[in-house]
């Protein structure tokens, strides 16, 4: 049993309830498919970069620089990237760090909308991004808190956060920028996905059922795939395809339970078509993507992880290949006007997958 499915179990039993019960397996994998992938020098930046990382820590536990600084989704996602690499709250060379970050995150929660994960004067685009990052993060750290005060303070603000993502599902099915919003569009709805999927699987009760908020989700995400290219748009109404929406597409179909079927197969196509290095509008060349390319994949190295085979095996090279070549010689990312917090947790998350201690990255 390696630490990943040691942490997932020890969750499950903590909560008294099995992940495995609510939704379909993902599908079987071949063998040791992390076998080899983060070699010497990926290993060598990667712990310089969480080195880097850790040191920008703001005295209150958050992250984020200039207009994001105590961002909550840059906050939770630099948690991630600790978690990434197996550090756990308390336990670990950052377990620290993993901490003050969560705690930074439970005092975010909105006095006046309860369950709301929110820094208003640290907004990026719209802050129903940055509550389904934080509760994905506090869903994926709930296993790992040990102290008993912390953990019951934990599981009372994701119980809150959760039934703010359930209710605030609109009638399209998806989320929008704010609680309650009229539309959806397919790049928060995604945040809500994996969060809620997270939720799950820590055994926070997500209702089920022929008209439950996963199957709303699943039939909004539907709707803004394009049929004729397999790739989907960021909304429903028109608009074309692009890479970042279709690994998030993908993903989100994925965090519903969705893996063998037409969509997700269509959508990986796709994304395969575009992929690191291969000239098609995945890599750093493309001006077009450069503001979502994190963004893109990060949920596209999800996709590929949980679908395997040769998907995975020629992704993560191209992708890990690609980041280390671009990666800053104080040992960061960053790109554009995108906070160097941000772009740097991404990376450093997206060139972790093999590790597998994350776990929304159960296969």
């Amino acid at each position: 049993m390696d630490r990943r499915t040691f942490l997932t179990k020890g969750t499950g039993a903590l909560m008294g309830l099995s992940a495995a019960s609510l939704l379909p397996q993902m599908p079987a994998q071949e063998a040791h498919p992390a076998a080899g992938m983060i070699d010497r020098n990926t290993d060598t930046a990667i712990n310089a970069s969480l080195d880097w990382l850790a040191r920008q820590q703001h005295a209150d536990g958050s992250f984020g620089t200039n207009q994001y600084t105590g961002n909550v989704a840059v906050t939770s996602l630099a948690g991630l990237a600790f978690m990434s690499a197996g550090h756990q709250p308390g336990r670990g060379r950052y377990g620290e760090h993993v901490t003050r970050a969560l705690r930074y995150i439970l005092r975010c929660e909105d006095p006046g909308i309860p369950g709301f994960l929110n820094n208003p004067r640290a907004q990026f685009h719209g802050p129903m991004y940055g509550h389904g990052f934080a509760a994905l993060f506090l869903a994926e750290v709930y296993g790992m808190v040990n102290e008993v005060n912390l953990r019951n303070e934990l599981r009372a603000t994701l119980g809150r956060a959760v039934r703010l993502i359930i209710t605030s599902q609109n009638a399209e099915g998806g989320w929008r920028y704010h609680p309650h919003s009229r539309d959806a569009d397919l790049s928060v709805t995604v945040c809500q996905a994996n969060a809620l999927r997270a939720a799950r699987n820590a055994g926070i009760t997500v209702p089920g059922g022929r008209d439950s908020v996963r199957a709303r989700c699943e039939a909004y995400v539907r709707r803004c795939q394009d049929a004729q290219s397999g790739g989907f748009r960021y909304q429903t109404f028109g608009g074309g395809a692009g890479f970042a929406r279709t690994a998030a597409g993908v993903v989100a179909l994925m965090s519903a339970g969705v893996y063998d079927d037409p969509a997700v197969r269509n959508g990986l196509a796709y994304l395969n078509r575009h992929r690191p290095g291969g000239g098609g509008g995945g890599g750093l060349a493309f001006a077009d993507i450069q503001m979502h390319y994190f963004y893109g994949h990060y949920y596209a190295v999800q996709a590929m992880w949980i679908q395997g085979g040769q998907d995975w095996r020629q992704w993560y090279p191209a992708i890990r290949n690609e980041l280390l070549g671009s990666r800053n010689a104080q040992g960061f990312w960053h790109q554009g006007l995108m906070c160097s917090h941000y772009c740097t947790a991404m990376a450093l998350i997206i060139l972790q997958v093999p590790n597998n201690y994350l776990p929304i990255l159960q296969r």
